[in-house]
Protein backbone atom coordinates (compact mmCIF):
# COMPACT_ATOMS: atom_id res chain seq x y z
CA UNK A 1 0.00 0.00 0.00
CA UNK A 2 1.32 3.31 -0.78
CA UNK A 3 0.65 6.74 0.64
CA UNK A 4 0.88 10.36 -0.68
CA UNK A 5 1.30 12.36 2.27
CA UNK A 6 0.55 16.08 1.16
CA UNK A 7 0.25 19.69 2.54
CA UNK A 8 -0.79 22.41 0.99
CA UNK A 9 -0.87 26.34 1.72
CA UNK A 10 -3.45 28.59 0.10
CA UNK A 11 -5.00 31.75 -0.32
CA UNK A 12 -7.45 31.67 2.39
CA UNK A 13 -11.20 32.55 1.52
CA UNK A 14 -10.58 31.90 -2.19
CA UNK A 15 -8.63 28.28 -1.25
CA UNK A 16 -6.17 29.06 -4.54
CA UNK A 17 -3.08 26.96 -4.04
CA UNK A 18 0.11 28.67 -3.26
CA UNK A 19 2.49 25.56 -2.68
CA UNK A 20 1.74 21.91 -2.29
CA UNK A 21 4.51 19.03 -0.94
CA UNK A 22 3.75 15.29 -1.17
CA UNK A 23 5.98 12.92 0.32
CA UNK A 24 5.10 9.41 -1.30
CA UNK A 25 5.63 6.73 1.96
CA UNK A 26 5.49 2.79 1.40
CA UNK A 27 4.84 2.26 4.75
CA UNK A 28 8.33 2.14 5.87
CA UNK A 29 10.43 4.94 4.58
CA UNK A 30 9.96 7.70 1.88
CA UNK A 31 10.45 6.49 -1.11
CA UNK A 32 9.69 9.88 -3.35
CA UNK A 33 8.87 13.42 -3.25
CA UNK A 34 7.21 16.38 -5.36
CA UNK A 35 7.42 19.78 -4.11
CA UNK A 36 6.45 23.35 -5.53
CA UNK A 37 4.95 26.65 -4.98
CA UNK A 38 2.15 27.59 -7.30
CA UNK A 39 1.34 30.60 -8.84
CA UNK A 40 -2.70 31.10 -7.95
CA UNK A 41 -3.30 33.80 -10.10
CA UNK A 42 -4.67 36.13 -7.86
CA UNK A 43 -2.73 38.59 -5.05
CA UNK A 44 -1.89 36.71 -1.97
CA UNK A 45 -3.30 38.37 0.74
CA UNK A 46 -1.41 39.84 3.38
CA UNK A 47 -2.61 38.10 6.70
CA UNK A 48 -1.94 34.97 4.02
CA UNK A 49 1.50 36.19 4.04
CA UNK A 50 1.94 36.86 7.89
CA UNK A 51 1.10 33.25 8.10
CA UNK A 52 3.34 31.52 5.76
CA UNK A 53 5.52 34.25 4.61
CA UNK A 54 5.02 32.97 0.81
CA UNK A 55 3.89 36.20 -0.67
CA UNK A 56 2.97 37.33 -4.57
CA UNK A 57 6.92 37.68 -5.33
CA UNK A 58 8.06 34.32 -4.37
CA UNK A 59 4.91 32.88 -6.77
CA UNK A 60 5.47 35.66 -9.50
CA UNK A 61 7.46 32.45 -11.55
CA UNK A 62 6.16 29.86 -10.14
CA UNK A 63 4.10 27.79 -12.40
CA UNK A 64 0.39 27.79 -12.15
CA UNK A 65 -2.29 24.59 -11.43
CA UNK A 66 -2.69 23.66 -14.70
CA UNK A 67 1.03 23.86 -15.74
CA UNK A 68 1.54 20.90 -13.03
CA UNK A 69 -1.52 19.48 -12.94
CA UNK A 70 -0.85 16.40 -14.90
CA UNK A 71 2.53 15.69 -12.88
CA UNK A 72 0.55 15.55 -9.78
CA UNK A 73 -2.40 13.44 -10.76
CA UNK A 74 0.49 10.73 -11.95
CA UNK A 75 2.66 11.19 -8.61
CA UNK A 76 -0.55 10.96 -6.59
CA UNK A 77 -1.93 7.76 -8.95
CA UNK A 78 -3.12 4.68 -7.30
CA UNK A 79 -1.71 6.23 -3.63
CA UNK A 80 -3.69 6.51 -0.62
CA UNK A 81 -4.21 10.53 0.16
CA UNK A 82 -3.07 11.36 3.73
CA UNK A 83 -2.88 14.80 5.13
CA UNK A 84 -3.54 16.31 8.83
CA UNK A 85 -7.28 17.49 8.60
CA UNK A 86 -7.46 15.51 4.81
CA UNK A 87 -10.71 17.61 3.82
CA UNK A 88 -8.74 20.79 3.73
CA UNK A 89 -6.56 19.68 2.02
CA UNK A 90 -8.11 16.89 -0.54
CA UNK A 91 -11.18 19.75 -1.62
CA UNK A 92 -8.34 22.28 -1.79
CA UNK A 93 -6.54 19.76 -4.63
CA UNK A 94 -9.52 18.41 -6.15
CA UNK A 95 -10.78 21.85 -6.88
CA UNK A 96 -7.94 23.03 -8.41
CA UNK A 97 -8.67 19.50 -10.57
CA UNK A 98 -11.96 20.61 -11.32
CA UNK A 99 -11.01 23.92 -12.42
CA UNK A 100 -8.75 22.23 -14.79
CA UNK A 101 -11.01 19.82 -15.85
CA UNK A 102 -9.97 17.05 -14.51
CA UNK A 103 -11.77 14.51 -12.11
CA UNK A 104 -9.84 13.58 -9.26
CA UNK A 105 -10.63 10.79 -6.66
CA UNK A 106 -8.29 9.18 -3.96
CA UNK A 107 -9.16 7.29 -1.26
CA UNK A 108 -7.83 9.45 1.72
CA UNK A 109 -6.77 8.70 5.62
CA UNK A 110 -6.75 11.53 8.00
CA UNK A 111 -3.89 12.03 10.81
CA UNK A 112 -6.23 13.95 13.16
CA UNK A 113 -8.67 11.48 13.21
CA UNK A 114 -6.29 8.57 13.37
CA UNK A 115 -4.46 10.19 16.07
CA UNK A 116 -7.49 10.68 17.99
CA UNK A 117 -8.13 7.06 17.94
CA UNK A 118 -4.88 5.67 18.04
CA UNK A 119 -3.30 7.89 20.50
CA UNK A 120 -6.51 9.57 22.42
CA UNK A 121 -6.07 11.84 25.32
CA UNK A 122 -4.25 14.85 23.84
CA UNK A 123 -5.78 18.22 24.81
CA UNK A 124 -5.30 19.39 21.61
CA UNK A 125 -4.67 17.67 18.27
CA UNK A 126 -3.33 20.59 16.11
CA UNK A 127 -0.37 19.64 13.81
CA UNK A 128 1.99 22.15 15.75
CA UNK A 129 0.37 21.33 19.44
CA UNK A 130 0.34 17.05 18.78
CA UNK A 131 3.80 17.34 17.14
CA UNK A 132 5.17 19.40 19.77
CA UNK A 133 3.51 16.98 22.36
CA UNK A 134 4.80 13.83 20.98
CA UNK A 135 7.85 15.42 20.29
CA UNK A 136 8.10 15.87 16.96
CA UNK A 137 10.10 18.84 14.79
CA UNK A 138 8.79 20.83 12.47
CA UNK A 139 11.65 22.33 10.24
CA UNK A 140 9.23 25.02 8.69
CA UNK A 141 6.08 25.48 10.29
CA UNK A 142 2.70 26.78 8.07
CA UNK A 143 5.28 25.72 4.75
CA UNK A 144 3.71 23.11 2.74
CA UNK A 145 6.81 21.30 2.83
CA UNK A 146 7.81 21.55 6.76
CA UNK A 147 3.84 20.33 7.63
CA UNK A 148 4.31 17.10 5.12
CA UNK A 149 7.35 16.19 6.51
CA UNK A 150 6.28 16.48 10.43
CA UNK A 151 2.87 14.76 9.03
CA UNK A 152 5.23 11.91 7.47
CA UNK A 153 6.80 11.18 11.25
CA UNK A 154 3.65 11.16 12.45
CA UNK A 155 2.24 8.53 10.51
CA UNK A 156 5.40 6.53 11.03
CA UNK A 157 4.00 6.66 14.69
CA UNK A 158 0.71 5.95 14.36
CA UNK A 159 1.46 3.24 12.27
CA UNK A 160 3.59 1.36 14.94
CA UNK A 161 0.51 1.61 17.82
CA UNK A 162 -0.84 -1.09 18.63
CA UNK A 163 -4.27 -2.10 16.48
CA UNK A 164 -2.86 0.44 13.48
CA UNK A 165 -3.75 -2.05 10.67
CA UNK A 166 -7.18 -2.98 12.08
CA UNK A 167 -8.02 1.43 12.19
CA UNK A 168 -6.47 2.10 8.98
CA UNK A 169 -8.79 -0.59 7.03
CA UNK A 170 -11.70 0.47 9.06
CA UNK A 171 -10.89 4.04 7.97
CA UNK A 172 -10.29 3.28 4.04
CA UNK A 173 -13.61 1.93 3.74
CA UNK A 174 -15.94 3.69 1.92
CA UNK A 175 -18.93 3.44 4.00
CA UNK A 176 -16.71 4.32 6.96
CA UNK A 177 -18.39 6.96 8.82
CA UNK A 178 -15.13 7.93 10.55
CA UNK A 179 -13.41 9.06 7.41
CA UNK A 180 -16.26 11.41 6.72
CA UNK A 181 -16.63 13.69 10.47
CA UNK A 182 -14.77 16.61 10.77
CA UNK A 183 -10.84 16.24 11.62
CA UNK A 184 -11.76 18.15 15.21
CA UNK A 185 -14.80 16.76 16.11
CA UNK A 186 -14.56 13.62 18.15
CA UNK A 187 -16.62 10.44 17.29
CA UNK A 188 -18.02 10.27 20.98
CA UNK A 189 -19.76 13.49 20.38
CA UNK A 190 -21.50 12.65 17.10
CA UNK A 191 -22.26 8.58 18.58
CA UNK A 192 -23.94 10.66 21.36
CA UNK A 193 -26.44 12.44 18.61
CA UNK A 194 -30.10 10.85 19.01
CA UNK A 195 -32.26 9.52 15.89
CA UNK A 196 -35.20 11.18 17.08
CA UNK A 197 -36.61 15.03 16.11
CA UNK A 198 -34.96 18.00 17.85
CA UNK A 199 -32.37 21.25 17.07
CA UNK A 200 -29.04 20.81 16.63
CA UNK A 201 -26.32 23.22 17.27
CA UNK A 202 -22.54 23.29 15.43
CA UNK A 203 -19.88 24.61 17.91
CA UNK A 204 -16.41 25.78 16.91
CA UNK A 205 -12.85 25.27 19.18
CA UNK A 206 -14.36 28.05 21.27
CA UNK A 207 -17.73 26.77 21.73
CA UNK A 208 -19.67 29.61 19.73
CA UNK A 209 -22.76 28.00 18.01
CA UNK A 210 -21.85 28.02 14.02
CA UNK A 211 -24.68 26.73 12.76
CA UNK A 212 -28.55 25.82 14.07
CA UNK A 213 -30.40 23.33 12.28
CA UNK A 214 -33.97 21.36 12.77
CA UNK A 215 -34.68 17.56 12.23
CA UNK A 216 -36.85 14.80 12.20
CA UNK A 217 -33.57 12.43 12.64
CA UNK A 218 -31.10 14.75 14.30
CA UNK A 219 -28.56 12.17 13.59
CA UNK A 220 -29.13 11.48 10.42
CA UNK A 221 -29.58 14.78 9.26
CA UNK A 222 -26.10 16.12 11.13
CA UNK A 223 -24.03 13.12 8.92
CA UNK A 224 -25.75 14.46 5.99
CA UNK A 225 -24.06 18.09 6.44
CA UNK A 226 -20.61 15.95 6.45
CA UNK A 227 -21.22 14.53 2.98
CA UNK A 228 -22.35 17.79 1.37
CA UNK A 229 -19.58 18.92 -0.69
CA UNK A 230 -20.68 22.70 -1.14
CA UNK A 231 -18.33 25.63 -0.76
CA UNK A 232 -20.54 26.33 2.82
CA UNK A 233 -20.72 23.18 3.83
CA UNK A 234 -17.22 22.08 3.60
CA UNK A 235 -16.37 25.58 5.75
CA UNK A 236 -18.74 24.77 8.05
CA UNK A 237 -17.51 21.82 9.32
CA UNK A 238 -13.77 22.28 9.21
CA UNK A 239 -14.70 24.91 12.04
CA UNK A 240 -16.89 22.27 14.14
CA UNK A 241 -15.24 21.03 16.86
CA UNK A 242 -18.74 19.86 18.99
CA UNK A 243 -22.12 19.62 18.59
CA UNK A 244 -24.84 19.94 21.16
CA UNK A 245 -28.81 19.32 20.59
CA UNK A 246 -32.38 19.96 22.09
CA UNK A 247 -35.01 17.44 21.75
CA UNK A 248 -38.32 18.83 20.69
CA UNK A 249 -40.44 15.45 20.40
CA UNK A 250 -42.03 16.64 16.79
CA UNK A 251 -40.91 18.33 14.11
CA UNK A 252 -43.16 21.75 13.94
CA UNK A 253 -41.88 22.41 17.73
CA UNK A 254 -38.26 21.83 16.31
CA UNK A 255 -39.48 24.35 13.31
CA UNK A 256 -39.88 27.01 16.63
CA UNK A 257 -37.14 25.74 18.50
CA UNK A 258 -34.64 26.15 15.21
CA UNK A 259 -36.01 29.91 14.87
CA UNK A 260 -35.76 31.14 18.26
CA UNK A 261 -32.24 29.72 18.17
CA UNK A 262 -31.08 32.06 15.06
CA UNK A 263 -32.41 34.60 16.49
CA UNK A 264 -30.68 34.61 19.78
CA UNK A 265 -27.40 33.50 18.71
CA UNK A 266 -27.05 34.59 14.90
CA UNK A 267 -25.23 31.90 13.83
CA UNK A 268 -23.13 32.70 11.01
CA UNK A 269 -23.77 29.92 8.58
CA UNK A 270 -27.64 30.62 8.98
CA UNK A 271 -28.45 33.01 6.17
CA UNK A 272 -31.99 33.62 6.81
CA UNK A 273 -34.26 34.81 9.71
CA UNK A 274 -31.34 35.88 11.83
CA UNK A 275 -33.31 39.08 13.17
CA UNK A 276 -36.69 39.62 14.43
CA UNK A 277 -38.75 41.91 11.83
CA UNK A 278 -40.20 45.27 12.24
CA UNK A 279 -43.99 44.70 14.09
CA UNK A 280 -46.95 46.39 12.48
CA UNK A 281 -50.26 46.81 13.18
CA UNK A 282 -54.06 47.43 11.67
CA UNK A 283 -55.91 50.63 14.03
CA UNK A 284 -58.82 52.64 13.44
CA UNK A 285 -59.45 56.55 14.23
CA UNK A 286 -61.75 58.81 13.02
CA UNK A 287 -61.44 61.73 11.00
CA UNK A 288 -63.08 65.17 11.32
CA UNK A 289 -65.76 64.38 9.12
CA UNK A 290 -66.66 61.78 11.89
CA UNK A 291 -66.06 58.97 9.66
CA UNK A 292 -63.78 55.60 11.05
CA UNK A 293 -60.63 54.70 9.32
CA UNK A 294 -58.85 51.40 8.91
CA UNK A 295 -55.17 52.38 9.25
CA UNK A 296 -51.85 50.23 9.78
CA UNK A 297 -48.45 51.81 10.81
CA UNK A 298 -45.36 50.07 12.89
CA UNK A 299 -46.57 48.54 15.82
CA UNK A 300 -44.49 51.29 17.96
CA UNK A 301 -46.58 53.96 16.19
CA UNK A 302 -49.80 52.65 16.28
CA UNK A 303 -52.74 53.42 19.18
CA UNK A 304 -54.63 51.00 20.32
CA UNK A 305 -53.68 48.15 17.99
CA UNK A 306 -56.32 46.08 16.44
CA UNK A 307 -54.66 43.31 14.54
CA UNK A 308 -50.73 42.62 15.15
CA UNK A 309 -48.98 41.55 12.13
CA UNK A 310 -45.72 41.15 10.87
CA UNK A 311 -45.32 43.16 7.50
CA UNK A 312 -46.89 46.21 5.82
CA UNK A 313 -47.94 43.42 3.08
CA UNK A 314 -49.65 41.40 5.63
CA UNK A 315 -51.59 44.81 6.78
CA UNK A 316 -52.58 45.53 3.37
CA UNK A 317 -53.78 42.12 2.28
CA UNK A 318 -55.78 41.66 5.39
CA UNK A 319 -57.51 45.58 5.13
CA UNK A 320 -57.77 44.51 1.42
CA UNK A 321 -60.03 41.81 2.68
CA UNK A 322 -62.19 43.28 4.53
CA UNK A 323 -62.94 46.11 2.23
CA UNK A 324 -64.27 43.58 -0.02
CA UNK A 325 -65.99 41.52 2.66
CA UNK A 326 -67.70 44.78 4.27
CA UNK A 327 -68.12 46.69 1.32
CA UNK A 328 -65.88 49.25 2.68
CA UNK A 329 -63.52 52.28 1.15
CA UNK A 330 -60.32 52.14 -0.17
CA UNK A 331 -59.37 55.55 0.20
CA UNK A 332 -60.85 55.65 3.82
CA UNK A 333 -58.97 51.80 4.67
CA UNK A 334 -55.49 53.17 3.45
CA UNK A 335 -55.26 51.71 0.30
CA UNK A 336 -55.16 54.66 -1.74
CA UNK A 337 -53.59 57.80 -0.29
CA UNK A 338 -54.02 61.32 -2.07
CA UNK A 339 -57.22 60.95 -3.88
CA UNK A 340 -60.62 62.59 -3.95
CA UNK A 341 -63.27 59.53 -4.24
CA UNK A 342 -61.76 55.83 -4.62
CA UNK A 343 -60.79 53.83 -8.18
CA UNK A 344 -58.87 50.63 -6.44
CA UNK A 345 -57.63 48.24 -9.33
CA UNK A 346 -59.45 45.28 -7.57
CA UNK A 347 -61.91 46.71 -5.47
CA UNK A 348 -65.06 47.70 -6.00
CA UNK A 349 -67.13 47.48 -3.40
CA UNK A 350 -67.21 51.40 -1.83
CA UNK A 351 -71.03 52.41 -1.91
CA UNK A 352 -70.03 56.05 -2.09
CA UNK A 353 -68.99 57.51 1.40
CA UNK A 354 -65.65 59.20 -0.37
CA UNK A 355 -68.69 60.90 -3.23
CA UNK A 356 -70.46 61.71 0.14
CA UNK A 357 -73.53 59.22 -1.29
CA UNK A 358 -73.56 57.61 2.04
CA UNK A 359 -74.63 58.40 5.61
CA UNK A 360 -71.28 58.43 7.94
CA UNK A 361 -73.49 56.63 10.33
CA UNK A 362 -74.17 53.69 8.17
CA UNK A 363 -70.64 53.62 6.56
CA UNK A 364 -69.27 53.44 10.38
CA UNK A 365 -71.37 50.23 11.15
CA UNK A 366 -69.84 48.16 9.00
CA UNK A 367 -66.17 49.45 9.59
CA UNK A 368 -67.27 48.71 13.75
CA UNK A 369 -68.36 44.97 12.19
CA UNK A 370 -65.10 44.16 10.35
CA UNK A 371 -63.37 45.36 14.07
CA UNK A 372 -65.14 42.64 15.72
CA UNK A 373 -64.82 40.30 13.03
CA UNK A 374 -60.64 40.81 13.76
CA UNK A 375 -61.18 39.74 17.16
CA UNK A 376 -63.48 37.25 16.62
CA UNK A 377 -60.78 35.19 14.64
CA UNK A 378 -57.76 35.89 17.27
CA UNK A 379 -58.82 32.65 18.72
CA UNK A 380 -57.21 31.09 21.59
CA UNK A 381 -55.16 27.18 20.37
CA UNK A 382 -53.71 25.14 22.19
CA UNK A 383 -52.02 21.96 19.73
CA UNK A 384 -51.13 18.68 21.35
CA UNK A 385 -47.81 17.70 20.18
CA UNK A 386 -45.53 14.46 20.79
CA UNK A 387 -43.75 14.84 23.77
CA UNK A 388 -39.88 14.00 23.70
CA UNK A 389 -40.35 10.99 25.72
CA UNK A 390 -43.00 7.98 26.46
CA UNK A 391 -44.19 9.56 29.12
CA UNK A 392 -45.07 13.39 28.08
CA UNK A 393 -46.95 15.20 25.99
CA UNK A 394 -45.72 18.65 24.47
CA UNK A 395 -48.29 21.67 23.55
CA UNK A 396 -47.92 25.51 21.70
CA UNK A 397 -49.82 27.79 23.01
CA UNK A 398 -51.61 30.69 21.05
CA UNK A 399 -53.56 33.26 22.24
CA UNK A 400 -55.76 35.57 20.57
CA UNK A 401 -53.38 34.61 17.46
CA UNK A 402 -49.85 35.53 19.40
CA UNK A 403 -47.79 32.78 19.24
CA UNK A 404 -46.77 31.97 23.31
CA UNK A 405 -44.70 29.48 23.37
CA UNK A 406 -44.64 25.71 23.83
CA UNK A 407 -43.77 23.05 26.40
CA UNK A 408 -43.73 19.75 27.42
CA UNK A 409 -45.77 18.01 29.94
CA UNK A 410 -45.81 14.77 32.08
CA UNK A 411 -49.00 12.34 31.02
CA UNK A 412 -50.07 11.85 34.76
CA UNK A 413 -50.43 15.62 35.26
CA UNK A 414 -54.13 16.64 35.87
CA UNK A 415 -54.86 19.64 33.32
CA UNK A 416 -58.16 21.04 33.16
CA UNK A 417 -58.06 24.48 31.79
CA UNK A 418 -55.66 26.58 29.74
CA UNK A 419 -54.20 28.32 33.06
CA UNK A 420 -53.13 24.93 33.76
CA UNK A 421 -50.87 24.45 31.38
CA UNK A 422 -49.61 27.65 31.76
CA UNK A 423 -47.09 26.39 34.42
CA UNK A 424 -45.35 24.47 31.88
CA UNK A 425 -45.12 27.02 29.33
CA UNK A 426 -42.05 28.03 28.03
CA UNK A 427 -42.55 31.13 26.59
CA UNK A 428 -41.11 32.64 23.00
CA UNK A 429 -41.25 35.52 21.34
CA UNK A 430 -43.55 35.68 17.99
CA UNK A 431 -42.49 37.04 14.51
CA UNK A 432 -43.30 36.83 10.95
CA UNK A 433 -41.25 33.62 10.27
CA UNK A 434 -43.15 32.13 13.61
CA UNK A 435 -46.88 32.61 12.09
CA UNK A 436 -46.18 31.59 8.70
CA UNK A 437 -44.79 27.99 10.67
CA UNK A 438 -48.35 28.52 12.89
CA UNK A 439 -50.70 29.31 9.90
CA UNK A 440 -48.97 26.75 7.36
CA UNK A 441 -50.73 23.90 10.37
CA UNK A 442 -53.92 25.82 11.41
CA UNK A 443 -55.19 25.98 7.94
Amino acid sequence: MIYTIIDVETTGKSNKLTEISIFKYDGTQVIDEFTSLINPQMLIPDYITALTGIDNGMVADAPTFSEIAQAIFDFTDHCIFVAHNVNFDYNAVRNEFKAVGIDFNRKKLCTIRLARKLIPGHKSYSLGKLCNALHIHIADRHRARGDAEATVILFELLLAQDHAETVFNDFLKKSSKEATLPSHLPTSVFNSLPNTPGVYYFKNKKGKIIYVGKAKDIKKRVLSHFYSKTKKSLAMCRETADIDFALSGSELIALLMEDAAIKQHYPEYNQVAKRAPKMHAIFSYTDRKGILHLAYNTLKATPNPILILHTITECRQEIEQLCSQFELCPKYCHLQENVSTCNHFKIHTCNGICKDEEAVEQYNQRVLQSIESIKTNKKDVVLKQKGRYEYEDAFIMIEQGTYLGYGFIDKTEQINTTEDLETFLIRQQDNSDVQKIIRRVLN
